[in-house]
């Protein structure tokens, strides 16, 4: 019999509704699992074990009442760089070390709402700059799958808590694939919605224009329901969009008889993992068995995406990131003048990788520089949206790997950059275009590593990605299997 902990959001509600268990219960487990597990994993920067008790049992006194809310008494975990009232938000970085927020940012206001439990803090790449969740200023966080391996990043700690059944569903953010990437690496469902479908508000800013906060989840079902629960306008942010919200997962259920999914031929390329691919081929060809029609697409300024991500992202992030001087708060190291202290506070706060996005960034908006780097590169990143908006008059939805590779080894490319940014190259132009996207399990090379499937659909249309990847998920049982380390826990109950 399966462990609380390792409960679906899905089956977890059923028994909840059942009075088969409290909320409480479920908190438990999960808290015994983090407990067993995570000194090993490392997704967790900090617990707040008797917050969450506290939340589930008024969430068992709720339901006792008659509530119904649709995540009631559901513990999800947190990503650090999302504002929690009274839990710190250090962003897995020195310079924040000490900070604790003083609001909830939206979407963990919506959780709130939604009748969810708010578990913890979990680790990331430092401001969520890298793909391997090795950049923590903490500690690295491992693949439950192979504790050798990354778990992908920058959400590696909200992919690595649902793969080691830490949480029963986490959020993450995504700038360039930190919440597909990671998902891919362990197994799990990992959704990057539209660009304005969620509010940023609270979320601490990377690259404002790319930036998405999504779910990471055990199933497909599950993240059409938090996604529901966290999607809609919001005041506090000008970039979200006044559009309705569906219910997600009532939609789900059916074939794909009459949808058209796109095969780009620049997606599948040289230097593409030959197990990753045949893997993704034999998703696409399941696709087929359901009803869909495949076809061959272009999507032609691909091969420029990376380099344009690495300008306007580093751009964004050098103007984000002035406001963290040791002023107001977190890391303060003391100076002869103003500017000798905001000089050593950031040189002893911010870590390599981001130093390294700071000066990139702050050279390509540099006098002189501005028109040749910046510009052309909105210029160029106009052109990748517009290849998505001519592929999509020919398909619904576009299918690709959602990495070149497995999970590869830690240390394996922490001093090789660019071949960690070149991880992305699947990735990144969904955030420039704007759309959404959702990485759902496809299979598992020889060494037992999960390989994801990557679908992505047109702005708004989540709808559509999720009916793919929930119809293949029932013909499928690669989101049943478990990760070594959650398979430890069977005792747990």
């Amino acid at each position: 019999m399966s462990s609380l902990n390792q409960l679906t959001v899905t089956e977890a509600t059923e028994k909840l509704a059942k009075r088969e268990c409290s909320s409480e219960d479920i908190v438990r487990a999960v808290l015994a699992a983090i407990e067993k597990n995570d000194k090993q994993v490392g997704a967790y920067l900090t617990v707040d074990a008797e917050s969450a008790l506290a939340q589930a049992k008024e969430a068992d006194v709720a339901r006792a009442r008659g509530e119904t809310k649709p995540l009631l008494g559901i513990p999800v975990g947190m990503k650090d760089l999302l504002n929690v009232k009274g839990q710190p938000c250090t962003c897995a970085s020195k310079i924040l070390k000490g900070y604790v927020a003083p609001y909830d940012a939206t979407v963990v206001a919506k959780l709130r709402v939604a009748g969810a439990v708010i578990l913890g803090r979990l680790n990331m790449d430092e401001f969520a700059m890298g793909g391997s969740t090795e950049n923590s200023a903490y500690q690295p966080t491992k693949n439950p799958w192979d504790l050798s391996r990354v778990p992908g990043g920058s959400s590696g700690g909200s992919a690595a808590a649902v793969a080691a059944d830490e949480a029963l569903a986490t959020l993450g953010s995504d700038t360039g694939g930190s919440i597909r990437q990671p998902a891919g690496f362990c197994g799990c469902v990992g959704l990057k919605p539209t660009y304005g479908r969620v509010s940023r508000y609270g979320l601490t800013a990377f690259a404002s224009s790319l930036d998405q906060i999504g779910p990471l989840t055990k199933t497909v079902k599950d993240s059409a329901l938090l996604l529901s629960a966290i999607s809609g306008r919001d005041a506090m942010d000008s970039t979200s969009l006044d559009a309705p919200v569906p219910d997600y997962a009532a939609q789900l259920g059916g074939d794909l008889k009459g949808l058209r999914l796109g095969l780009p031929k620049e997606y599948f390329i040289e230097g593409l993992d030959a197990e990753v691919e045949q893997k993704v081929r034999a998703a696409v060809a399941k696709c087929r068995e359901l009803g869909a029609e495949i076809v061959d697409i272009s999507l032609p300024h691909s091969k420029f995406a990376v380099a344009v991500y690495y300008i306007i992202a580093t751009a964004e992030a050098s103007a984000n990131l002035a406001r963290f001087d040791g002023v107001r708060y977190g890391l303060r190291v003391d100076g002869e003048d103003p500017i000798d202290q905001y000089g050593k506070t950031r040189a002893a706060g911010f870590g390599q990788e981001v130093k390294r996005r700071i000066i990139l960034g702050t050279y390509v908006l540099s006098s002189g520089y501005h028109d040749a780097y910046y510009l052309r590169g909105q210029k160029v990143r106009t052109l990748i949206r517009r290849d998505f908006e001519a592929a999509f008059q020919h398909c619904d939805a576009i299918l690709t790997p959602v990495a070149p590779s497995a999970a590869y080894k830690l240390g394996e490319q922490i001093n090789d950059p660019l071949k960690m940014y070149l991880g992305d190259i699947f990735t990144i132009p969904v955030n420039l275009a704007g759309n959404c996207a959702i990485n759902v399990p496809c299979g598992f090379t020889q060494e037992k590593l999960p390989v994801g499937l990557h679908i992505i659909g047109p702005a708004l249309r989540e709808d559509v990605i999720l009916k793919v990847g929930h119809a293949y998920e029932q013909v499928t049982d690669w989101h049943k299997q478990k990760a070594a380390v959650s398979g430890q826990l069977s005792a747990i109950s």
